[in-house]
């Protein structure tokens, strides 16, 4: 009998990676169309918005990524009902909770949604007062750790609740500022591959050993840090008491679902802070059942997919591209892997000589974006960066033989 996870793979027949296409440029009445094409799936010609191949990676401003049809699968098939929402994020929490092998788990609005909830936990646990005041509590502010060089935008998310940020540099200054006011430290996981490792910065290990030392929550916002698979269990294995990762970029699912997961009670009090309760501070960060179906497939799937299989895939995109560029007279394009954390897989790095090729990057991402067809890319003085995760099969050898033309035509 076949297992509803492969019946969905039939239903949806559609591969997530494939062979190179034809170089032949669709059109645009075409460009607009997708499988199965509705008068609904005109809605973009409709409203006079023209899609774009997103080269440039799982950005938000770029719709992240596209969820995999897998996902649409479960979203459509969930449509159709009515259900508890109450029951849902409990019965999808402990599913992912066990494929984790964590304590406990949710499905929330995007990593950012996790880090305003979960921060709003560590302040009220489940004290229901607490809960109704926020960001507003009576008394002294709760204050909340963070490195100083861990300051990013995303801290808003955690400001929201009314903490006060309390930034740190080194171990020693870390232990003495805690007090009876902080409620928990916040990690920003990508922050760890920014900066030399000297003596004011605090590992992971170390973070989470004075942490438990004094009985303080620790969180990691990992949202981008999914490759690879095996960081799914590395932060909460390490023991952080909560880590968030997006749902939305390399796991491919709904591009406003994260996940939370951690201590059996902060999630607990994460979700007294959040959708459907009717008061509480995570309210206006609503994720419908859809959602929450769709965020457990991508996951599901995610952790049965062939990753070293993926990454040849992506490696084979990039040299593909180069191939096609590179015969153009000074052109070179060059596979590079970010080695931090967050974003971990391969592009391509295009560079050529300014004094033959007469154009610089920045200016050939103008041309890119304003083409036919549109391609979002991004440049700086050391070349044209290229992802190719984002990618679909048949785009790749569009997005090799624009770089070409344009470039052709500055020589």
């Amino acid at each position: 009998m076949l297992s509803r996870k492969k019946m969905i793979k039939i239903l949806a027949s559609l591969p997530l990676v494939g062979g190179l296409a034809g170089s032949a440029l669709t059109s645009q009445n075409d460009y607009n169309k997708g499988p199965n094409s509705t008068k609904y799936q005109n809605l973009f010609s409709e409203l006079g918005i023209q899609p774009l191949i997103n080269a440039r990676g799982t950005m938000t401003y770029l719709s992240g990524s596209l969820m995999l049809p897998e996902v649409v699968q479960a979203i459509n098939s969930t449509s159709h009902e009515f259900a508890n929402m109450y029951e849902v994020q409990d019965a999808v929490g402990k599913r992912i909770a066990e494929l984790l092998n964590c304590e406990a788990a949710m499905v929330t609005s995007g990593a950012a949604g996790a880090i305003t909830i979960g921060t709003a936990a560590a302040i009220t646990g489940k004290d229901q007062k607490k809960i109704d005041q926020l960001p507003n509590l009576p008394g002294p502010r709760p204050e909340v750790i963070i490195q100083k060089e861990h300051r990013y935008v995303f801290d808003q998310a955690a400001r929201m609740t009314g903490i006060k940020l309390v930034e740190v540099k080194g171990p020693k200054e870390m232990e003495e500022a805690i007090n009876e006011n902080t409620v928990m430290a916040l990690f920003f996981n990508a922050a760890s591959s920014w900066y030399g490792i000297d003596e004011y910065s605090i590992s992971r290990e170390e973070f989470i050993a004075i942490g438990r030392k004094y009985d303080i929550p620790t969180f990691n916002d990992a949202a981008a840090d999914v490759t690879p698979v095996e960081n799914l269990f590395k932060y909460q294995e390490m023991g952080f008491d909560m880590v968030t990762f997006s749902g939305g970029k390399m796991l491919r699912g709904p591009q406003s679902a994260g996940i939370l997961l951690g201590r059996k009670d902060l999630i607990e009090a994460a979700k007294l802070n959040f959708n459907p309760h009717e008061s509480p501070i995570g309210r206006p960060m609503k994720v419908n059942k859809e959602e929450m179906f769709g965020m457990l497939v991508a996951l599901e799937d995610f952790l049965e997919r062939d990753h070293e299989k993926e990454w040849q895939e992506w490696i084979g995109r990039t040299k593909y591209i180069a191939d096609k560029v590179e015969t153009v007279p000074t052109v070179k394009g060059k596979t590079e892997v970010n080695e931090g954390p967050a974003n971990y897989f391969p592009g391509l790095k295009v560079s050529w000589d300014q004094s033959r090729v007469k154009i610089t990057p920045e200016e050939t991402v103008k041309e890119l974006r304003e083409g036919y067809p549109r391609i979002e890319t991004s440049g700086n003085d050391e070349g044209l960066n290229i992802s190719v995760v984002t990618l679909k099969p048949e785009q790749v050898d569009i997005v090799g033989q624009r770089i070409k033309e344009v470039l052709e035509q500055a020589v």
